[in-house]
């Protein structure tokens, strides 16, 4: 392919100044075909079948080929009808995996998210590296995903509901709204910056007149201003990971040299036990084209001071005293009542563990003090878990939000209630297309009503049961073409 001369020219710079990164065959790698992968959520899955998934997902599965540098992250063979065409997978609408090229699995392991832990992913969309984020939490402690793009924002609000996430906040903010509201709150944050974008010539050919228009030097003060809010959201002993998708060292080692100098509280964490990648002698990272299995990326893990131990309770949640209205008592009872029906005593014990907040008219469950980002823009907060509405003939009834079954694990619901379609099952497309499809005498069905409809046992969403037809749930807007 014909490359920017002007990346060409800085390209050259850098190796011959850099002899420890070979060059010999950088540039003939933009000539090959990229590499794609899938990232297998941990949360939804048990290694144990991740073959027999890989197999579903790609249909050119030549062997299991684990991505070194992430956990549950996998090469889809080089023949293989690419990522394109796993949006009409069932598994990818169940959040089973996230389609992700496996450079940008990086991020996200170095971050290595703890339960308990505030964290900011700050740049997020379209949402793979904040829903890693997001299952390494275990549903404890708070995810905070930006994305100053309002259009953007929605792929990520998306992407964030199929994979199950529940304590979390979209937020479609400029970082340094963030920084004024939050100062300090954070305890780790993810960058995965914008930049210039050479290590996605070979992926995207846009790319290079991309390149041509807005390159490093427009990209560069964003990326400053962007590590400045960072620091100022960042905790005492708080981690920042910066990452990026250029070979650009402006854009990489230099501008974290430059913040560094600014900033000399901050520390390089070297990660030797990361395998796959090249490992730079100052403890950053880099994946090469044509030394890794991967896009270009970078890489580094930052440490800020010393870690002070402060009570963070506080930032959970804060109730307030004022009496419930009678129409939001109801649609309380009536979220109860439909959450025991599905689910068994278990499930239903686990999933109410968190209050009921009535928000913006809906049942939610949200853990954390929602005045905490009180004048940013909020895309979402919590998990919505539906409202009650007015039936044709006057009756209150529950109409649950489809995130909701995204959440539940197939042991957490009852026996009779949960429709287990198998993965070659022709009423799974049916499903996913939002027609009405029948109820089978093997498929275990109890009484009328609603149940959880899922491919094989990962859910999908809701259908409701009427005779031997099941009545369709889920969502238009989710529904496939």
């Amino acid at each position: 392919m014909k490359l920017p001369e002007q990346f060409i020219a800085e390209a050259d710079s850098f190796f011959s100044r850099h002899k420890e990164v070979p060059s010999e065959g950088f540039y003939e790698s933009f000539d090959k075909t990229p590499l794609h992968g899938v990232r297998l959520s941990r949360s939804k899955t048990c290694e144990s079948d991740h073959e027999t998934l890989l197999k579903q997902i790609d249909p050119s599965f030549a062997g299991v080929d684990p991505v070194e540098w992430c956990d549950g992250g996998y090469y889809l063979s080089e023949d293989s009808d690419d990522t394109r065409k796993t949006g009409r997978n069932p598994l990818y609408h169940a959040g089973v995996f996230y389609p992700q090229e496996p450079s940008a699995m990086l991020p996200a392991q170095v971050l290595s998210a703890k339960p308990g832990e505030v964290i900011l992913d700050l740049c997020a969309a379209p949402g793979g590296k904040a829903c890693r984020i997001g299952e390494d939490l275990k549903g404890e402690g708070l995810l905070v995903a930006n994305e100053i793009s309002y259009e953007r924002s929605k792929a990520l609000l998306r992407n964030i509901e199929r994979s199950g996430i529940t304590n979390s906040v979209i937020l479609n903010e400029n970082p340094d709204n963030i920084a004024g509201r939050l100062p300090g709150f954070f305890d780790k944050i993810l960058i995965d910056a914008p930049c210039s974008g050479e290590g996605m010539f070979r992926r995207d050919r846009s790319a290079c007149s991309s390149y041509e228009k807005y390159g490093p030097d427009t990209i560069v003060p964003i990326q400053k201003s962007i590590l400045e809010a960072a620091d100022k959201c960042l905790r005492e002993g708080g981690e920042i990971v910066y990452s990026t998708c250029t070979f650009c060292e402006e854009e990489d080692e230099l501008m974290i040299s430059s913040f560094m100098q600014e900033h000399p509280s901050y520390r390089i964490v070297p990660h030797p036990e990361i395998k796959g990648i090249t490992h730079n002698p100052n403890g950053m990272m880099r994946i090469w084209p044509h030394l890794n299995r991967g896009d270009g990326h970078f890489c580094t893990h930052l440490v800020k001071g010393e870690k002070k131990e402060e009570n963070r309770q506080g930032i959970f949640l804060v109730r307030s005293n004022k009496p419930l209205k009678a129409s939001e008592r109801r649609g309380f009872d009536l979220a109860r009542e439909f959450l025991s029906e599905i689910l068994t005593d278990e499930g239903f014990a686990e999933i109410t563990r968190v209050p009921f907040t009535n928000h913006a008219g809906g049942v939610f469950l949200i853990d954390f003090d929602e005045n905490l980002f009180k004048g940013l823009k909020v895309c979402k907060t919590g998990l919505y878990i539906g409202d009650s509405r007015l039936t044709s003939s006057g009756k209150s009834v529950f109409a649950p939000s489809n995130s909701l079954a995204l959440t539940f694990r197939r042991e957490m619901v009852r026996p009779g209630r949960y429709l287990a379609l198998a993965f070659d099952d022709p009423r799974l497309e049916r499903y996913l297309k939002g027609e009405t499809i029948q109820v089978m005498s093997e498929d275990g069905l109890s009484a009328n009503g609603t149940v959880v409809v899922g491919v094989d046992s990962a859910p999908l969403g809701f259908g409701k049961v009427g005779g031997t037809q099941i009545k369709n749930m889920y969502p238009k807007a989710w529904r496939l073409i």
